[in-house]
């Protein structure tokens, strides 16, 4: 089958850094589908990864964790699909991705693929809609099913126009909540209000006193997806006693939890990888999610946030994808697709 990887990590300017190559096809087996894909997404986990550190491989790695595809074979456990139907997934952090013509995803992480979209606009949903659901709804104390009780209740949604933050900003406004985004640019800000959000901020600005300028001095909860440690104060002055903080950004310095003690305030990490990477035991709370989703995005009650399509997929295309996110300046998502 047809690949796209890297052996050694270079600068994306390099047409070395991801190269077109082939491999053997893999085969399902247990509760693994095997997908012929057709769109797949580019991530900053996808960034991350490539621009680590280490030995050069003899073997290109292939990454890429956001695709769409049909199901060409099944596994002898699987029983939630079938071969033929179209599906969406992020998939595992731990196994091979998604830059492939042919890949193996574990059918718990997967979802039906909504009717109504393309392949692209699909693609640009799967990891972005887990990790804002399982922020929102998981770890915080949000009710998807009783929008009335979280009507009083503000969160502060820090880059709410990147991937993570336009599908949290819909699914917030959606469950009841009043959304607080932030966004450095008019066109980014205007996204985020058509997202749903209620009031837009600057995070290039102080955030404190941009919210005290609207007569707000303090939320319910906030969902952290930018830098944790340049915003952390800020969270901990704003944060109301017995609030939540979700994070899905590393911190590059010790967070002092002290400025939230006296709050009583509950903190926590997102990583929605953590259900595969740990085999746990509600690992298919991520196929309901996709499902959910999928009912969302076929309603018209949840809009895709693809901004960007490149055809078809191949490494080149793929490269220009990286720069795109690598730029930090994305709205929405950007989408390789062969359609």
């Amino acid at each position: 089958m047809k690949a796209i990887g890297f052996t050694k990590h270079l600068p994306i300017s390099n047409e070395r850094a991801l190269v077109d190559f082939e491999t053997a096809r893999p085969v399902a087996h247990g509760h693994d589908l095997l997908v012929h894909v057709t769109a797949v997404a580019v991530n900053p986990v996808d960034v991350f990864v490539w621009r680590g550190r280490g030995a050069a491989k003899e073997t290109p790695t292939i990454i890429g964790w956001d695709a769409v595809g049909i199901v060409t074979a099944v596994g002898n456990a699987c029983t939630l699909f079938q071969p033929g139907e179209r599906v969406f997934y992020a998939g595992s952090f731990d196994r091979s991705g998604c830059d492939a013509e042919y890949q193996l995803v574990d059918e718990r992480l997967v979802g039906h693929a909504p009717a109504t979209l393309t392949d692209a606009q699909a693609a640009a949903m799967p990891l972005t809609s887990l990790t804002a659901w399982e922020s929102l709804f998981e770890l915080m104390p949000f009710d998807w099913q009783n929008p009335a009780a979280n009507h009083a209740k503000r969160l502060l949604i820090i880059n709410a126009a990147g991937g993570v933050g336009s599908v949290a900003t819909q699914l917030a406004h959606l469950a009841g909540l009043r959304v607080i985004g932030t966004a450095s640019r008019a066109q980014s800000a205007a996204w985020v209000q058509a997202n749903g959000a209620d009031v837009v901020i600057n995070h290039h600005q102080e955030l404190t006193q941009q919210l005290q300028q609207r007569q707000i001095t303090s939320v319910d909860a906030v969902l952290e997806l930018h830098n944790l440690t340049t915003y952390w104060p800020a969270i901990a002055t704003l944060i109301k006693p017995a609030g939540t903080v979700v994070s899905t950004t590393q911190s590059n310095a010790h967070l002092n939890l002290n400025l939230i003690k006296a709050k009583r305030v509950r903190f926590a990490w997102e990583w929605m990888y953590s259900k595969s990477h740990y085999q746990t035991a509600d690992m298919v709370t991520q196929h309901q999610i996709l499902e959910q989703i999928s009912q969302l995005l076929d309603a018209g009650r949840l809009k895709t946030t693809l901004t960007k399509t490149l055809r078809p997929i191949n490494a080149a295309n793929l490269r220009e994808a990286h720069r795109l996110v690598e730029s930090g300046r994305m709205r929405g998502k950007v989408v390789l697709t062969n359609a």
